[in-house]
Formats: structure tokens, C-alpha cells, sequence
């Protein structure tokens, strides 16, 4: 059995942090894993630059709740989901997700956690675990499935790394040069013909 591991952010649906950085102009809300390898020294950022300008949860959900998929990402979607089990490993978090996975038909979704005071001031994040998106395809392939998994960012590269296959998708510059060793394509076009390269089945 093959299963598809995809992010989200970047790779089905735009970055939150980064629309949010344009709703807001805080310019420096819109750094991403793509710039900052480190998820623990981004987040302490994002949520440092969110007390100084006294925003909270809401103000992060009313943007959210305004924001659409990427432009040809239900289509893939759906397509996958034909020929593949799907999951989402994701540095989101279950408070942003729900408007932009409703539009995507609820795909499985693997993320984190915020922690949130009674006025919605974000205080603190709980990851699943330590490096979830290795640590689950680890699981899924002690469960006898077969993983081909697609990324954007530096923090995609593990569960790449671990996965039977790996495929870049929308990456950024730095981050194909850093790693050459993974197919990078640009549009669902091609994705779609990464993962039927890579699966070990007849599919088209």
C-alpha cells in the first residue's frame, strides 16, 4: 500500500503567516520556514512581533477564514485521493486550519497545537512531537505502507529524507540547490507526473 504525505502550507494553500504579514504590514510576520531552518526560533518570533503589536488568535482566524487553496490544489487533491491514501503533515496548527481544510474535502491532517489565554493572546505552541514529519512517515513505514512524500521548505526535507520518495514542490531557490537530490517541479501538472513516477503501480 502507497500513501501521499504533502504539506500544506505553500504546497495546497498559501502561507498564513505571510498573508497575514500582508493584512497586518508587519513585514517580518512573513518569514517563513523557507527563510528560518529553526521552527523553535520562527515561532518565538512570530509570537514575540504578535504581543508587540497585541494581536491575537482571532485576528490571525478572521484572515484565515477569508483565504482560498491554491489555484489547481482541490483538483490534485482529488486526483491523489483517487490513487492514494492522503496525509498532510503540517507545522500549522489545528486553530488556523479548519476553514482551509474544509475547502480541500478534510483530508487526514497531522499538526500542532497553540496555546491561547481566555482574551485569545497566543502565549505558547505545542508540537506533536519532535520532528513529526520524519517521525510519521517512521510510523507509517513501521505500518508496512510505502511513502511518497512532496514538501516546499526546509522543514519538508526530513519527512523527504524518510520517505520512500521524495519530490519538491514550489520550493524556493536556496532550498532546491540545498537539495538536488530531490525532483523539483513547479506546477500540479507535474506533480502529478512525479507521483506516478514514483509509485510503484500503473497509474495515470
Amino acid at each position: 500500500m502507497e500513501i501521499a504525505c504533502l504539506d500544506l502550507e505553500g504546497v495546497l494553500v498559501p502561507e498564513i503567516w505571510i498573508g497575514f504579514a500582508e493584512r497586518t504590514g508587519i513585514e517580518e510576520l512573513r518569514a517563513t520556514t523557507r527563510d528560518i531552518p529553526d521552527y523553535d526560533v520562527l515561532m518565538r518570533q512570530r509570537l514575540r512581533l504578535l504581543e508587540q503589536h497585541n494581536l491575537g488568535l482571532p485576528d490571525i482566524q478572521q484572515v484565515i477564514a477569508g483565504m482560498e487553496p491554491l489555484p489547481g490544489a482541490k483538483d490534485f487533491i482529488e486526483w491523489l485521493k483517487n490513487h492514494f491514501q492522503v496525509i498532510i503533515l503540517s507545522d500549522t496548527f489545528y486553530e488556523f486550519s479548519q476553514p482551509l481544510m474544509r475547502q480541500l474535502g478534510f483530508p487526514t491532517l497531522f499538526c500542532h497545537r497553540l496555546v491561547a489565554d481566555a482574551d485569545g493572546k497566543i502565549i505558547d505552541y505545542k508540537l506533536r512531537q519532535k520532528d513529526p514529519k520524519r517521525q510519521s512517515v517512521k510510523a507509517l513505514h513501521a505500518l508496512n505502507f510505502r511513502v511518497i512524500a512532496a514538501g516546499d521548505s526546509y522543514n519538508d526535507t526530513s519527512m523527504l529524507e524518510e520517505a520512500d520518495a521524495g519530490i519538491l514542490f514550489k520550493a524556493p531557490a536556496n532550498v532546491i540547490e540545498e537539495f538536488p537530490q530531490y525532483p523539483a517541479v513547479h506546477s500540479y501538472d507535474e506533480l502529478r507526473e512525479e507521483f506516478c513516477k514514483a509509485s510503484e503501480r500503473d497509474i495515470d
